[in-house]
């Protein structure tokens, strides 16, 4: 029976997809590190993680066993991918399951700190009534900027104008802009028209340190800043002196650069005690909705994966959509040269074997390639294949 691995408490629903699919399934709540990883991974074919555990290009190297990795998130920089592709590992993600979930957290913490309702909760925990409505502003009619245009972005970019707002954003790519939402040439530009900034970038590397003293100083004075996308992406320590200043006159942050692994560990920031400031522990996704939607898509994609080859919105290999399988099955993941598809052929007729039906992606270095064929896949098929110099993986179904 293959095993599957789950860490950092992913939905139950996964589990359950996967042992209905003939897996031994062990679930862990924590992250584990590398050294502990390593280990838990002996005899595993699937893991499965959240944000906080690091599979590096050791770890893979060190267990050809795996066939593919599951990130319950939406994120992937926390898997070297490079590494994953070079070993035939599959990954999948979740790209839309907790889409939804971060828009409203979003739009939940943009009225908190227009309302300053953080600071009047606090006045009235500790005792204090504090009527007023100095510091206290609507949404409608405000400008809100929003760095990232992606499938948050966009979707907080329809509600947040409906409810009466206007937004301008800005993104490295060329988006359509949606409604009424107007695009920024630049993030310079963004930032000194709009009066409430929130980002929703991706993790790549080239977005480290995206958001620093100078771009917190090209902010309108008093604006708004949220930050629900990638801890390294903003300097907290700018953060801090902007607000302290009154220059930023609300933040809310859901990711920080060092986040702790495991449920009740402390917790340090610079920013934690600042006025009008909403700290939330990496909880944007974080609802039952997303995390039981996340646990079944992922899970069902490496179902998918690992009984028929299937390699539908994998953030590494080739993308092949099959549906059922005539006789037996294989899938060559092999380098993408000339003449690999013709020599994997040629041995299956060597074999006494007809090909029933194939499918051929490409994507960068790889090549996947994924045959039916009449009849039993013997053993000395399978050598022969395995044995292509182009060979990264050989899988059959």
């Amino acid at each position: 029976m293959r095993r599957a691995l789950l860490l950092e408490n992913i939905d139950a629903v996964a589990a359950d997809l996967l042992g209905s699919a003939g897996y031994e399934v062990q679930s862990l709540r924590g992250a584990l590190d590398e050294a502990d990883l390593v280990e838990a991974l002996d005899g595993v074919a699937v893991l499965g993680i959240r944000s906080k555990t690091q599979v590096s290009a050791s770890v893979l190297g060190r267990h050809p066993g795996l066939v593919a990795v599951g990130a319950f998130c939406i994120g992937t920089n926390q898997i070297d991918l490079g590494a994953a592709s070079a070993s035939g590992v599959a990954v999948f993600n979740a790209p839309y399951s907790n889409t939804r979930s971060v828009v409203e957290l979003a739009l939940a913490e943009i009225i908190c700190l227009a309302r300053r309702l953080i600071d009047r909760d606090r006045a009235l925990h500790g005792g204090t009534w504090d009527k007023s409505a100095a510091g206290s502003h609507e949404i409608r009619g405000r400008t809100l900027g929003i760095v990232g245009y992606g499938n948050i972005g966009s979707q907080l970019s329809v509600l947040t104008e409906a409810l009466g707002m206007r937004v301008l954003y800005y993104d490295l790519e060329d988006k359509l802009a949606l409604g009424n939402a107007e695009r920024c040439g630049s993030l310079d530009e963004l930032l000194e028209r709009a009066e409430t900034v929130t980002l929703h970038v991706d993790g790549r590397g080239g977005n480290a340190g995206l958001f620093g003293a100078d771009q917190f100083a090209r902010m309108r004075p008093r604006s708004l800043f949220l930050n629900l996308s990638r801890g390294f992406v903003v300097d907290h320590e700018a953060l801090r002196d902007h607000i302290l200043s009154g220059h930023i006159a609300g933040a809310a942050v859901d990711v920080f650069p060092e986040e702790p692994r495991e449920q009740g560990d402390p917790f340090t920031s610079v920013l934690r005690g600042l006025p009008n400031v909403i700290l939330t522990p990496h909880v944007g996704g974080s609802t039952q909705e997303a995390q039981h939607d996340i646990g079944r898509f992922v899970a069902g994609k490496l179902v998918d994966y690992t009984h028929s080859g299937t390699t539908t919105l994998s953030v590494n290999l080739p993308p092949v959509a099959l549906h059922g399988s005539s006789g037996a099955r294989f899938a060559l993941l092999h380098r993408n040269v000339p003449g690999v598809l013709a020599r994997a052929d040629a041995l299956v007729g060597e074999h006494g074997l007809n090909v029933d039906g194939q499918v051929l992606a490409t994507r960068g270095e790889l090549g996947y390639a994924v045959t039916d064929v009449s009849g039993t896949l013997t053993p000395e098929l399978l050598t022969s294949l395995r044995a292509l110099p182009e060979t990264v993986r050989l899988s059959t179904f």
